[in-house]
This record gives structure tokens, sequence and C-alpha cells, in this order.
């Protein structure tokens, strides 16, 4: 286990190192200088307070995708309708703040609230279907991603257009979330930093997150147990989907203010890939989606500075994917397990050897002393 562990700790990060240097030799092909390139991508993304902001906004979506997408695997559900109730939730948001005339704090945490369930409520759908039916959630859900998206293309080109423009109106000021003088980040970061640590307590700490890991683990031995293996794959899946519903009001009241073409574009899938590098960790989750935030932020300055595309930081992001699965399917094949139980095995047996060295030198001590 000691093996394992070591390994899922370090596979991440040679994952990152060598998508940085494959994306350095690309750089270097297009005649730019890699170093330069990557000192402007970091610079221009931590390099000042608010540079770290945009930073930190830019990362805030992917934390609730991927702890929703980390909710649901623990329990052993593959939920990528993230995507979809993220929409949902931002479409639900949008609709609260143009018609009930609620302002300020009591208008934000109404549009909050209707983000919360109408995630939850999209992510009951492919719930139902499994436990009802047995249908794939994979399946079920990735096709109402697609639903989503037309809806809110119908919100936003019909129902709330905003003139001759395809898009809502702005919400009012009174309904965006505050942003920290000074620093510029809005209060929807640190709700997703304390969601969190919410998510890993209740995981890791409470009994309800021990039935749904146990779940996860083996729902036929949860069953024998006596856990409703129906009812927490269906609470799990309500929790994912409030998750990535509140992260689409936040993303809506925080950054966006209107819907359009693009909203949400891409944030789904990008959080199974976030929560997946991290090894389904809502804290890891939470370090990774930051990380990718940096990227995106710094990928302007590396492209005025050294004139190079920011695709580069996409592949970048794309090989870190890559070889962060790549190391996870590695760990769980046979021939791996059989490696680090060995590994262990001769750990066992080096800690006897000297264990036992050391008792014999104490005995032949005392053999001494006691002829002294």
């Amino acid at each position: 286990m000691r093996y394992e562990r070591i390994f899922s700790f370090l596979a991440p990060l040679i994952a990152i190192l060598i998508s940085f240097v494959i994306g350095g030799i690309i750089i270097l092909f297009l005649g730019k200088n890699p170093i330069q390139g990557y000192a402007l991508l970091f610079s221009g993304s931590l390099g000042s307070a608010q540079k770290i902001a945009s930073s930190l906004i830019s990362a805030c979506p992917l934390i609730f995708t991927s702890l929703a997408a980390t909710f649901a695997y623990k329990c052993g559900v593959f939920n990528l309708g993230g995507e979809g109730q993220f929409i949902m939730g931002a479409v639900a948001s949008i609709t609260v703040a143009l018609t009930s005339g609620v302002e300020g704090v009591p208008g934000i945490l109404l549009c909050l609230i209707a983000g919360i369930v109408a995630g939850a409520l999209w992510a009951a759908i492919p719930a139902i279907m499994k436990i009802t039916r047995g249908l794939n959630e994979m399946i079920t859900s990735i096709m109402l991603n697609y639903v989503a998206t037309l809806f809110m293309g119908y919100i936003y080109t019909s129902v709330f257009r905003d003139g001759a423009n395809p898009q809502t109106p702005a919400i009012s000021d009174s309904l965006k979330l505050y942003r920290f003088s000074g620093f510029r980040i809005h209060v929807g970061v640190i709700i997703a930093v304390v969601l969190a640590v919410l998510i890993a307590y209740v995981l890791n700490k409470t009994s309800f997150g021990f039935k749904i890991r146990a779940v996860g683990i083996n729902p036929l031995a949860a069953r024998v147990n006596g856990f409703p293996v129906k009812a927490l794959i269906f609470a799990a899946f309500i929790i994912s989907g409030a998750i990535a519903g509140l992260g689409g009001s936040v993303e809506l009241l925080g950054k966006q203010y209107r819907l359009m073409s693009g909203f949400g574009d891409g944030f789904g899938f990008d959080g199974v890939a976030v929560a997946l590098i991290a090894q389904l960790s809502p804290i890891g989750s939470l370090v990774v989606a930051i990380f990718f935030g940096v990227l995106t932020t710094g990928a302007s300055s590396m492209q005025v500075g050294i004139a190079v595309p920011t695709s580069i930081v996409e592949i970048i992001r794309a090989l870190i994917i890559i070889f962060s699965v790549s190391g996870m399917a590695w760990m769980r094949l046979p021939k791996t397990k059989q490696l680090f139980a060995e590994l262990a095995a001769r750990r066992e047996a080096r800690a006897e050897k000297v264990g036992g060295a050391s008792m014999s030198v104490a005995a032949a001590s005392s053999e001494e002393g006691a002829r002294s």
C-alpha cells in the first residue's frame, strides 16, 4: 500500500513534468525559447495579486465540476453530465434573476438555491433511469448535456433575448457576487474552496461518506451489509448535480452575468479530467483545478510575449490528462499490483532481517555483560 500511495502522489507530478517537456519541444520547433515562454506563462498568471485573482476565477467552474464528478465517482457511478447540470443551474439562476424582482443578498441567495435545485433535478434523471431500469448513466448523462445546451440556446435566443443580440440581458448589479477590493476575487471562489473542504470531510469523516465509499468499492458487499445501495446511488447523483448546478450559478453571478453561446462549454468534461488527475480526491481536485486555471490565464501572456498560439497550453493540458490517466490505468494492472506486493514483501523482509540482527547484537551484548 505504501508504494501505491507514493506512486499515486508522484504520477500526476511526473505527468505534468513530461507534458511540459513535450510542450517545450514543440515551442522549440516553432523557433521560440521554451524557458522564456514558461516564464511568461507563470508570470502572466501568478505575477501579481490581480493575475492570481484571474487564475482563481478561471479555476472556479472547474473546481465545482471536478467536485461533482468526484462525489459521484466515489459512489461508483459515472456522472458525465456535469456540463448539463452546470448549464441548467445557470439557466435557473438567470430565470430567477430576471423575473423574481428580488434584489441584493436575498436575490443572490435565491439565485444560488435555484441553481442548486436545477442541477440536482437534472442529475436525478439519469439517476432514476439507472436505479429503476439499469440504464448506463454515462450515456444518459452525456445525452442530457446536449439537451441542456439546446435548452439554454432557446432561453437566450427566445425567452430572454436581449434585443437583436442572441444573449440574455445582464443581471442587475445588486445580484453580482461581491468582489474583494484590491484582490478583485469574487466570493464564489471562496464558496468553491469551502465546498471542497466540506466534501472531503463528508466523504472521509462521516458515516454517510463511509457508506458512499463502500458502495463505490463493492456494491454487492455493501448490499449484503444492509446498506441501501440504490438510495445511496440516487443521493450521490443528486448531490453531484447540485454541486455542478451551484457552479453554474456562481459562474453566472460572479463572472459572465448573462447567458450566451458557449456558456459552460467544456467545463463538464474538463472537470472529469481534473477529478481523475486528482485521483478522486476533493482537495486534490481543488489543487489541480487551480493549476489548470493558472495555465488558462497565463496562455495569453505567453502568446503575446513570444508569439506562440495559446493552443500550446491546450496541448499541454491534454498531455497532462493523458499521462495522468495512463498512470492510473497502469497502477490497476495485475502485474503492477504484483510488483507493488513484491516490493512491500522485500521491504518487510529487510526490516525483519535488520530487526533480527539488532536482537542478536543485543543478546550478544547481554551475554558478554553477564560474563563480565
